[in-house]
């Protein structure tokens, strides 16, 4: 029998209620996704591309079940997150964990290091605080940083270190699925290097899988294994990353490659 994708989404559809313009029409409907489908196999990474507004981030918070579709289905493992209870949902959780864009905004500067790497742990699986304390140091040591780290604070670290303790802190649950939400944009260029390099390094070790969201091309061809493509919440374009880049079929792609510099 052929293995059960460990993402899979099925006709996906999204749509948020905007506020009335007057209290004699109703409330305006906005499109962010429409038919979306994409299979996405353990161990490998897939990109979803697009200008702003083409509906990657509400791919993303569909995906970690944050929201629920309208219509269609986004299964993990076989099971469609939108039928599971609440405990059921918890506990499926700890298959998939998620990685934000800004590593100042993305930790809380209250919290210890070990704090905020164990907090899934702690969550999802209540852990006791000892068990917490040995998972975040080997959650640090995964991701190139030291135990003794654990009882700084973020203004503590640059930019590059703070986006390794969100990789960490994804990373606590051991998780299958990691969804990474453009998550080098708001690092300098020699920083998202080593970022880069840190997950796909963590992807050959661990074999994480990666739905990773980006307005930036040369990163996904660098990454991903497959992209897929969105323009208005439709998707356009989908296939292996090389191929979809050197040969492009749909207009909207060739666009996003020109200004790229990549076609």
């Amino acid at each position: 029998m052929p293995e059960t994708p460990l993402v899979q989404a099925d006709r996906v559809s999204r749509r948020y209620r905007l506020p009335r313009e007057t209290v004699f029409r109703p409330a305006p409907l906005v499109r962010a996704l429409e038919d979306v489908s994409f299979t996405l196999r353990a161990g490998r990474s897939l990109g979803v591309v697009g200008e702003s507004g083409s509906g990657k981030s509400t791919l993303a918070r569909l995906v970690m079940a944050l929201e629920q579709p309208d219509a269609g289905a986004v299964r993990f493992g076989g099971q469609d997150l939108a039928s599971l209870d609440a405990p059921t949902l918890r506990r499926a959780r700890s298959g998939f964990q998620m990685v934000f864009q800004d590593p100042y905004g993305s930790l809380d500067p209250r919290r210890t290091v070990a704090q905020t790497v164990a907090e899934p742990l702690a969550v999802l699986h209540g852990a006791a605080a000892p068990e917490q304390r040995e998972r975040a140091a080997e959650a640090l040591d995964a991701v190139g940083l030291r135990a003794s780290d654990l009882d700084k604070y973020p203004h503590e670290f640059s930019g590059g270190q703070r986006q390794r303790i969100a990789i960490a802190r994804a990373l606590i649950t051991r998780p299958q699925l990691i969804v990474a939400d453009e998550p080098v944009s708001a690092l300098d260029v020699s920083v998202q290097a080593q970022v880069l390099n840190l997950m796909q390094d963590l992807q050959d070790r661990w074999r994480v899988t990666y739905l990773f969201i980006s307005h930036d091309l040369a990163v996904v061809d660098l990454v991903c294994d497959e992209v897929l493509v969105l323009q208005h919440g439709v998707v356009v374009e989908r296939g292996p990353t090389r191929e979809v880049f050197q040969r492009p079929q749909h207009e909207y792609t060739r666009t996003l490659l020109a200004a790229a510099q990549l076609a």
